[in-house]
């Protein structure tokens, strides 16, 4: 069995990483700032924003993969996918609009991020377990 459907996800992901990426570096090299924050709140929005997303994605994606090579139908792969780069642009937009403080970018998108982490979790131990 192939990770595909995965594999998407993974780029999908990692073209997320580069542009938060990025918007960090610009940040730095606009003002000179080469380690922290410098004082400047919006790049500690950015280095959160792309932080945020470093932390998530390899649990995300490894219970992703596991439960690909486990069997989880296609579709279901997809939706939880979906969902976990719809969140994570959500999140990354409602942390930047919201500049640090709530949006509902930001609560949604970590809303979404859980329930697909919480979903994967119990789905792959349901597997261990046969159910």
């Amino acid at each position: 069995m192939t990770l595909m459907v995965t594999g998407l996800y993974a780029g999908l992901t990692a073209l997320l990483v580069l542009a938060l990426s990025y918007k960090v570096v610009k940040f730095r090299r606009a003002n000179k700032i080469g380690i922290g924050d410098g004082g400047h709140q919006g790049l500690s929005i950015a280095i959160r924003a792309h932080g945020n997303l470093i932390e998530n994605a390899p649990i995300v994606l490894i219970l992703l993969a596991l439960a690909e090579l486990n069997g989880m139908p296609v579709y279901l792969i997809h939706c939880l996918g979906t969902v976990w780069i719809v969140a994570r642009l959500l999140h990354a937009i409602g942390l930047t609009q919201g500049q640090g403080g709530t949006h509902f970018g930001r609560f949604w998108g970590v809303l979404a991020t859980w329930i697909v982490l919480l979903v994967l979790a119990v789905a792959n131990i349901g597997f261990f377990l046969g159910l």
